[in-house]
């Protein structure tokens, strides 16, 4: 297994750019200014499958590219929510407690306990970067599924990132969201410059047509209204119930004009990008 490169040894140190490396799922490491977070931690092996409640159930279909002990020493892991194992695992789970602080609901929050941090949306933390400046994180809202859905989904967070020498504006993480009014309001309230967006068009069999993350129809609207520079595709393959891969997303981001502002991740490659 491949061993996760340290950003400080990349030759890129612009505070305009972020290294991520893609691990798998919803799961990624981000690196600026020395400060390392992960994204929703999945290690778990192929192979199991899992609830998710009222009936809904799914298998992880592939490895992660990158285990715990690859990755090294984490600052903050930004966790979208802590109740569905595609999100949070067991091995995820396993991990928490290493790491300097965890980001996530406030409901999250206390059922973690420890080092775990609840933000509400909107509500704002703020990490100081080894290298100097800080990173301000602010939890944006999501719905992870159709209207009404919330108490059976749950509450889940996405995240802006801000620091100072962004070139192009704050880096979003969608986190597990619909398109939806407060999606629209993150777009009004910061000027993004890139996303790390949620795809995959989740469904499950049991709930016939409703949805339970973006599609790519979706992300080509964000893209647009909220004129990105980059567009950063993420959990849309390895799960049996992400509906819509790779293959269809590139598609339909190329009948809609937007290829060239997409950066697809390479697994387990450190990949710079100019936020």
């Amino acid at each position: 297994m491949a061993v996760a490169q340290s950003a400080s040894s990349l030759p890129f140190d612009d505070m305009s750019t972020i290294t991520i490396t893609y691990v798998g799922g919803p799961t990624a490491l981000l690196e600026v200014g020395g400060l390392r977070l992960l994204t929703d931690p999945t290690f778990d092996a192929p192979g199991k499958r899992y609830h998710f409640g009222w009936g809904a159930m799914s298998q992880k279909l592939q490895a992660a590219a990158l285990g715990p002990a690859d990755l090294g020493q984490i600052d903050a892991v930004l966790l979208s929510h802590d109740h569905h194992e595609d999100n949070l695992d067991a091995a995820g789970r396993e991990m928490l407690p290493s790491v300097g602080k965890v980001i996530t609901t406030p409901a999250g929050a206390g059922r973690l306990g420890g080092n775990a941090e609840g933000l509400a949306p909107w509500s704002t933390t703020v990490l100081q970067m080894p290298e100097g400046g800080e990173l301000r994180i602010t939890a944006t809202p999501c719905r992870h599924g159709p209207p009404l859905s919330k108490p059976i989904v749950g509450e889940v967070i996405g995240f802006v990132l801000e620091w100072e020498g962004q070139r192009d504006g704050p880096l979003w993480i969608s986190g597990d969201t619909v398109y939806f009014g407060g999606v629209a309001e993150v777009g009004k309230r910061f000027d993004l410059g890139s996303a790390l967006i949620h795809l995959g068009g989740v469904r499950f069999p049991i709930t016939g047509p409703a949805r339970y993350t973006m599609n790519a129809a979706e992300a080509i609207r964000v893209a647009r209204d909220f004129d990105l520079a980059t567009v950063i595709p993420i959990h849309y393959e390895g799960w049996k119930h992400f509906r819509q891969g790779r293959a269809e997303v590139e598609r339909a981001f190329e009948e809609a004009g937007i290829a060239d502002k997409v950066q697809w991740l390479q697994a387990a490659k450190p990949q710079a990008i100019t936020v």
